[in-house]
């Protein structure tokens, strides 16, 4: 099974052609490791081995005060589990609603280079990951 982490420069350049006007809201699906790894970012690891959990945890906590500044908020981050409806097999630790100003907000976000700094502890964290982003419906009549 192919785990993704990062988007790659097609389905950025996808996310800009779909042309969303105004709020953009990210829906993460978020499957932590059981012990991060750090090995990709070994100036981040910490003295000692921790959980996917805590390290997602430390990069909420390097993020989420940047994440106000460039304009977005945090609407919700909660446990996941089981699907209620949905293949049995599959499963997501936590989930997580992420609304930016505009999908040029949230590039200029991610490109950010203090945001980068923490992004060890993302990768560290997630063995799997899934990122869709929304834009509000507009319903006829």
């Amino acid at each position: 099974m192919t785990a993704y982490l990062m988007p790659t420069q097609e389905s950025g350049a996808a996310l800009a052609r779909r042309g969303i006007e105004g709020p953009v809201v990210m829906l993460n699906l978020l499957r932590l490791r059981d012990v991060a790894d750090y090995s990709a970012s070994p100036d981040l690891a910490p003295d000692k081995p921790i959980s996917g959990r805590e390290a997602f945890d430390l990069y909420i906590a390097h993020t989420l005060p940047l994440l106000r500044d460039s304009g977005g908020e945090l609407l919700f981050l909660g446990d996941g589990g089981a699907f209620l409806i949905g293949p049995p097999e599959e499963r997501w630790d936590l989930a997580m609603l992420v609304r930016q100003n505009s999908v040029e907000r949230f590039f200029a976000f991610a490109r950010d280079e203090a945001i980068m700094a923490g992004i060890g502890h993302r990768t560290a964290a997630i063995e799997d990951a899934r990122l869709l982003p929304l834009a509000e419906a507009r319903l006829a009549g």
